[in-house]
């Protein structure tokens, strides 16, 4: 049930309630690149957007240009906001490995390290993949 509350209750009870003290507890975050190269990174999306374009030039109908407009500004929104996330570091003192340092010293992963050419492989194949199945999808209506 409820019960009225005069007003020298509610300033009792605001007095004794202290709001809590906020702080940003993820401020510890020294490298925000996710340890990859960037050029992996722009490889990897740029494959998302070769997809795309391989279907949208593949399969031109005015019905989906809405549809295709809407799936590149999804990559685009998922490629951008992770390099944003990268750049609002409050004292950037970590750089992103360049690509050559990661060929040359490999990366550690979960279940060890892994050569460079080897975490190269394991980021880019399956968009490689996609884009193959694109050209294939488009190759096979093309063909029929």
């Amino acid at each position: 049930m409820s019960k009225p509350i005069t007003e020298a209750e509610v300033i009792a009870a605001a007095e004794r309630a202290q709001a809590p003290s906020l702080r940003n507890i993820r401020t510890d975050i020294e490298d925000r690149s996710f340890g990859l190269p960037a050029a992996l990174h722009v490889i990897y999306f740029g494959a998302f957007l070769a997809y795309l374009g391989i279907m949208a030039v593949g399969f031109p109908h005015p019905e989906m240009v809405l549809p295709m407009a809407i799936f590149f500004t999804f990559v685009i929104a998922a490629f951008a906001v992770p390099m944003a996330w990268t750049r609002i570091a409050p004292d950037r003192s970590s750089r992103a490995m360049r690509l050559d340092t990661l060929l040359a010293k490999g990366i550690a992963t979960e279940t060890g390290k892994s050569s460079g050419g080897d975490a190269v492989a394991q980021v880019l194949i399956l968009p490689l993949l996609i884009v193959g199945w694109g050209i294939a999808a488009v190759s096979i209506a093309a063909l029929a």
